[in-house]
């Protein structure tokens, strides 16, 4: 995968503590902020389809009476509605 250079701007703290992190992990600064962007993408993935499945969870008495237990998805005709 082709890299991107990133310039960012942080305090000294937070800097000092992104080295501490990183060598205590035994990788570089660089791989490490990468790991904390993707693991951040990934909980923003997994928080979308926890509440999507919630969402379902709470209204699958309207999606039932709307379109039956038997309907596959995007098929209005299962409960009749030709």
């Amino acid at each position: 995968m082709a890299k991107t250079q990133l310039n960012v701007r942080v305090d000294e703290t937070t800097a000092d503590a992104a080295r501490r992190q990183a060598g205590r992990r035994g990788m570089s600064v660089n791989r490490y902020i990468e790991e904390l962007v993707r693991q951040d993408v990934g909980e923003v993935g997994k928080t979308f389809v926890e509440s999507a499945a919630d969402f379902m969870k709470q209204y699958e008495s309207v999606f039932t009476e709307e379109f039956g237990t038997d309907a596959a998805p995007g098929d209005r005709t299962a409960e009749g509605t030709r």
